[in-house]
């Protein structure tokens, strides 16, 4: 296609990516205070706090006239982009699908599918260590000082953490997904494991929101876990394709 219907097409589908963005984000502004409530539960208990009256929960704080309308709208925006994972998914490899052959089209297809349920465990684990994690950033603070955390700052915080535990356990769909498009052989993936490793590690040293050991080390574990899963699932790949090779070239 000529550039300027490339551009047509990438305007369409990012204009339903943000459709279905919008729409999802309406859930986020319904249930705010659930929603709220969840991501608050590491560092007080803000349903018991909101029961009994309370004048504070925790270290937690809003801060300014327009801080409560602030918060409520980027906790809607942020459910969107959760909740409408697998739309804007799909609107990315609709756009790139026309380069791709019939074979490409069916395994990014796949991609797509193992993709979100992939995000939604990372996200999830990323959320189970974050009491673990905010415990060992607490422990940090002066026993003579208070540490009033904004609800702004904290939800950054909560929100980092989830996006990267997600992305990260994106690493075998990635892998699997170029092995069965014949990127990427199974013994190209597993042949430099120590470069893998090291690399992993410094992902999770670089981009993971807190600085904590503990939580580095919750996230490399795993990661390494599913990159050598991922490199065994190719190799499998690769000898049933060369088995399917040599019965074709037998004429079985």
């Amino acid at each position: 296609m000529p550039l300027l219907e490339h551009l047509r097409e990438l305007r369409k589908r990012v204009v339903r990516s943000a459709a279905a963005i919008s729409l999802a984000a309406i859930v986020g502004w319904v249930y705010y205070t659930p929603i709220i409530t969840t991501l608050a539960k590491p560092v007080c208990d803000l349903k018991t706090a909101q029961e009994t009256g309370a004048d504070s929960c925790g270290a937690l704080y809003i801060n300014g006239v327009l801080g409560p309308l602030n918060l409520h709208i980027k906790v809607a925006i942020l459910t969107g982009l959760l909740l409408a994972a697998p739309i804007w998914l799909y609107q990315l490899w609709a756009f790139i699908a026309p380069a791709l052959h019939k074979k490409e089209k069916r395994n990014s297809i796949l991609f797509i599918i193992a993709a979100t349920p992939f995000f939604s465990v990372g996200a999830y684990f990323g959320y189970t260590i974050l009491p673990l994690a905010i415990r060992v950033l607490f422990g940090f603070t002066p026993e003579a000082l208070n540490n009033l955390v904004k609800f702004d700052d904290y939800l950054d915080f909560v929100t980092r953490t989830i996006f990267f535990f997600g992305l990260g356990f994106q690493l075998p769909v990635f892998l699997v997904s170029l092995n069965l498009i014949g990127a990427l052989s199974g013994k190209g993936i597993l042949r430099p494991w120590r470069i893998w490793i090291f690399a992993i590690t410094l992902f999770v040293a670089g981009f993971t929101p807190s600085p904590d050991p503990l939580s580095m080390i919750a996230l490399a574990v795993p990661l390494i876990a599913l990159y050598f899963l991922a490199g065994l699932i190719s190799l499998a790949n690769d000898r049933r394709r060369e088995k399917k090779a040599l019965r074709a070239d037998s004429g079985d």
